[in-house]
């Protein structure tokens, strides 16, 4: 018979069947190479004492008999207060982290069942976990978690950071919509038009129109999902394609009116860097300014990956060269890149971007790792 599953807060007298669990994953993870992660004695009988104490801790329970636990910590995680390599997809709504999941001997699908559980206990879930835990990494990818960067833990040793919006605020049916029937598309287009990119897109919009009551948070998400699906026709004409995907689609019209399709459309259009015109409304605005994530190793990573996917007989000089080029005319001062959003977080990193394209022997270093570890993908 399939087990029943069931999900509750552990007690104290759960914590020996707890310690059981955790030693055995920690031993799956030794088999599987991952020779740092919990250390002998970590996650240990305090802690997870604590966690029940805080109402975090929960029992997996098959048919009444426990086969999993893990924790969900509502609030800031102080490790997360840095993030090397990136940034988080959104840093003011609420998070809830994923912390401590471990399974019985002989159990499997503990972590499919914890992550669907979890989906609807936040707005914004993160979780980490060290580069070889493979079945982690695993099923963070398979339920829509971005990778955003390096968290450190309090001992100095790096783990690989996620981060998942739900958007609550959203209508159910639009946001299945998109997630079933839109977002799907971008995992054919190039590197730097995939599912990543727009789910930071989406995060950043979202999180930027928080500044500005008036706006339908319905339209804002909407406009983030469609604005780069025109690259199925090209890069030059992409915007103008994604305005005419939008005005053919009749599923909006479930959700929207004419003149709010419209609005989505041209917004859409207006979201290029390069366009000949500042945005039309507020709402281009806002996804023109969240889509140009100014994060400096994310912008040089996107130029180099963009070059290799494009001009493959290049040398790595011509490469680097085009890199050069790109990041003077887009990013350096006097670029054509604008900033519309005084609230986002884009004109502090700016000002790291200027200082990384004046300093062109680190960024030459920062090119050629980002060349060698791309080339060889």
């Amino acid at each position: 018979m399939k087990p029943q599953r069931n999900i509750r807060l552990s007690t104290q007298d759960d914590v020996p069947q707890m310690l059981a669990m955790i030693s055995h994953s920690r031993g799956l993870m030794r088999a599987a190479g991952n020779t740092v992660q919990w250390p002998v004695g970590y996650p240990g009988e305090e802690d997870l004492r604590r966690d029940i104490e805080k109402g975090y801790s929960h029992i997996i329970e098959d048919n009444g008999r426990p086969v999993g636990t893990f924790a969900l910590v509502h609030g800031i995680e102080p490790t997360y207060g840095y993030i090397a390599g990136g940034q988080w997809l959104d840093d003011t709504t609420p998070y809830a982290t994923i912390h401590r999941l471990a399974c019985a001997e002989g159990v499997h699908g503990i972590g499919r069942t914890c992550f669907e559980w979890c989906l609807d206990k936040a707005a914004s879930l993160r979780a980490d976990t060290h580069e070889t835990n493979a079945l982690m990494r695993h099923i963070v990818g398979a339920y829509g978690f971005t990778y955003c960067g390096i968290v450190y833990m309090d001992d100095g040793s790096p783990r690989l950071a996620f981060q998942r919006m739900l958007y609550p605020m959203v209508k159910p049916e639009l946001k299945a919509y998109a997630e079933q029937c839109l977002l799907p598309r971008y995992d054919h287009f190039d590197a730097a038009h995939q599912r990543d990119h727009i789910e930071r897109v989406m995060a950043q919009s979202m999180e930027l129109a928080g500044h500005y009551p008036e706006l339908n948070r319905d339209m804002v998400y909407t406009i983030a999902v469609y604005h780069d699906l025109g690259i199925c026709e090209g890069r030059e004409r992409h915007h103008l394609v994604s305005g005419e995907i939008v005005r053919a689609d009749k599923e909006l019209q479930r959700w929207f009116s004419p003149e709010e399709i419209e609005t989505i459309a041209q917004a859409v259009e207006d979201h290029r860097a390069s366009s000949d015109h500042d945005p039309r409304s507020l709402y281009g605005r806002i996804v023109a300014e969240a889509d140009r994530d100014i994060e400096p190793l994310t912008i040089v990573r996107r130029t180099v990956q963009y070059g290799l996917d494009h001009y493959p007989t290049l040398s790595r000089e011509g490469h680097w060269q085009r890199t050069l080029q790109h990041l003077e005319e887009k990013y350096a001062p006097g670029g054509y890149l604008k900033l519309y959003i005084p609230e986002s977080r884009n004109a502090a990193q700016m000002k790291k971007l200027h200082a990384l394209i004046a300093d062109r022997p680190r960024l030459k270093e920062i090119f050629n790792s980002q060349f060698s570890i791309l080339n060889s993908q």
